[in-house]
């Protein structure tokens, strides 16, 4: 029944992702001063959720509060953290084998024969600790309207585990496009000359 939840999750986190936003609504980006990041489904969800707000506080482009009526965005979504064992194993070998012969019928008997066999076989076995996060959020104004959306994913990284690694993931391409609908758009290239 996990492995469902999880793959179902999974999946409906992809259709999220792939689903183009409104450039109208990417626009509204500037106006969102106050988010409630709500609960989060999924297993172990609740602890990312506090690493998400830590790291969404830490861009200080908004207020994050504990109270969704006082919020002008809520952030929701799904995410899961587990960790899991993955096994690994190897058999690697050499093998050959010779033979050789010559015998007569008849009523004379006698033959040569002979043979070589060589043989050397390796196993290894290894099993390796391994930690995933993922989530897939978006964040919605007071009408219900989807003005952002991201879905990220993590093994970890090189100073941070999965999970805070996934939070300062959402919080970056939130102030990456924050920013960018922040800047004048620039008038089209018409590429034509003037006559």
């Amino acid at each position: 029944m996990k492995n469902y939840l999880f793959f179902a999750l999974i999946l409906s986190a992809a259709a999220f992702a792939q689903s183009p936003v409104p450039a109208s609504t990417i626009h509204a980006l500037p106006e969102v001063r106050r988010i409630y990041v709500a609960e989060l489904t999924g297993e172990q969800a609740a602890s990312l959720r506090d690493l998400i707000i830590a790291s969404l506080d830490s861009t200080k482009l908004f207020v994050l509060t504990d109270n969704p009526d006082r919020a002008d965005t809520i952030l929701k979504g799904a995410a899961d953290d587990h960790t899991f064992e993955q096994t690994l194993d190897i058999q690697e070998g050499i093998s050959t084998r010779q033979s050789a012969g010559k015998g007569t019928s008849g009523i004379k008997s006698g033959g040569t024969y002979g043979g070589l066999s060589v043989s050397d076989t390796e196993y290894h076995h290894s099993k390796e600790r391994k930690h995933e996060s993922y989530a897939a959020v978006r964040l919605v104004n007071r009408d219900g309207d989807v003005l952002w959306s991201t879905t990220q994913e993590s093994q970890g990284a090189k100073f941070r585990g999965a999970s805070a690694d996934v939070a300062a993931k959402i919080a970056h391409q939130l102030s990456l496009d924050y920013d960018r609908a922040r800047r004048p758009a620039t008038a089209p290239d018409t590429g034509g000359n003037a006559r």
